[in-house]
């Protein structure tokens, strides 16, 4: 029997239908487990599992989860349990220690609010997640990492313990379907007309409405821009989300004449194709962020922050513009820039597809994972899969 793999994420799971979908074809049977809808994975005939926890700092809401995720893991009875998300990351090895037979992995795509933010509240967590995440690492068999500079990280704090670490740069995105999906949406002027955005030099920003995202930045330097270059349209795609209660509806008002909040939308990548730069100014350590792939495949000129994650995706000067974290003025000045010289910006955008295609696409990303699924399962008692793949060697293993 193939084996079996369970994915267990957060509200935005359903993201990674393509890679789940990917794994499948490789000849893994999947199963995933989520908080969020699950309209999205019916649609795409995979089996879910809705659980509920929180994404904050809630000790009996986590006591909640952990006991909800180990009756999950023991029901669906996987060969292997793949957690993403800071949270789901923390807590899965925890559910499965009781005694089951799942081997654990976890993937760290990003250091999250703890180890971003500069909140005396996130200071005070660290010195209890320190010792959590030791712990969980060694319950798993390997905790993944989006980037070398995050796998360093933790390493260099000692949250990895004895644990096996492994590098594998994000869970990819389907080149082809986003592509399909730009082809396929509306053209750019319709776009434009609807938004009232015609004649407008259009800035994009896709990301969740929160602080740490850096929207408050992005409207100081929105303003800073708007007085300089009055064509300029900054246009803000992407959910509210729980710790983003922080931007209100006010603070996109004082900005209401050159800022344009959308909420979520379905249609990025014909928003992608309308704009004239991409602008991803979060303040968070990331992983590899989807947003700054899907504007570089698109050929957009992006400005984002000179933080791990997007320095995966953008070299300064190349391929887009780095500025400092939290830093309006030199955002705003990056953003600037490229609006006063277009030849250039266009020519650090035309770079980006290729090296999206080269490092972060689809097959390749899910090769990398089942290769690591394999040398787990080799390793212990349970179902081997048929899938087998040279690309396992390249897989960048080490002890943390």
């Amino acid at each position: 029997m193939n084996a079996h793999v369970l994915f267990i994420g957060g509200e935005d799971h359903f993201l990674r239908i393509p890679f789940f979908k990917t794994i499948e074809r490789l000849g893994f049977r999947v199963t995933a487990a989520a908080s969020g809808d699950p309209r999205p994975f019916d649609d795409a005939n995979i089996a879910y599992r809705r659980f509920a926890f929180s994404r904050f700092v809630d000790p009996v809401a986590d006591i909640r989860a952990i006991t909800t995720l180990s009756r999950l893991i023991h029901d669906v009875d996987a060969d292997i349990a793949h957690s993403f998300d800071t949270k789901t990351s923390l807590l899965v090895p925890y559910a499965a220690r009781s005694g089951q037979r799942t081997a654990i992995i976890r993937t760290i795509n990003g250091r999250g609010w703890t180890f971003s933010s500069r909140s005396a509240g996130a200071l005070a967590i660290r010195t209890i997640y320190r010792p959590l995440q030791r712990f969980a690492a060694t319950s798993t068999a390997a905790t993944v990492f989006e980037h070398h500079g995050d796998m360093n990280f933790f390493t260099r704090n000692g949250l990895l313990g004895s644990g096996r670490s492994v590098v594998i740069p994000g869970a990819g995105i389907d080149i082809e379907g986003f592509e399909r999906a730009r082809a396929m949406g509306s053209a750019p002027d319709d776009l434009r007309r609807e938004l009232g955005l015609i004649g407008r030099d259009v800035l994009v920003t896709t990301t969740r409405i929160t602080r740490e995202k850096g929207i408050h930045t992005l409207l100081k330097a929105a303003a800073l821009v708007f007085r300089k270059h009055a064509n300029a349209r900054f246009l803000v795609v992407g959910p509210r989300a729980g710790e983003g209660s922080d931007i209100t509806d006010e603070d996109f008002a004082r900005h209401a004449g050159y800022v344009l909040p959308t909420g979520a939308r379905h249609d990025v990548p014909s928003l992608l194709n309308m704009a004239d730069v991409f602008v991803f100014p979060s303040e968070y350590a990331e992983g590899i962020p989807r947003s700054l792939m899907e504007a570089a495949l698109a050929g957009l000129p992006i400005v984002t922050t000179d933080l791990p994650g997007c320095q995966e995706v953008i070299r300064d000067g190349w391929n887009g513009l780095l500025a400092p974290q939290r830093n309006p003025e030199e955002l705003a000045a990056k953003i600037l820039t490229m609006l006063a010289d277009r030849e250039a910006a266009r020519r650090m955008g035309a770079r980006g597809p290729a090296k999206i295609r080269q490092g972060f696409g689809l097959p390749d990303i899910a090769a990398q994972h089942a290769a690591l699924y394999e040398r787990v399962l080799a390793r212990g008692p349970r179902r081997h899969s048929p899938y087998i793949d040279e690309v396992g060697e390249a897989i960048e293993c080490r002890r943390g």
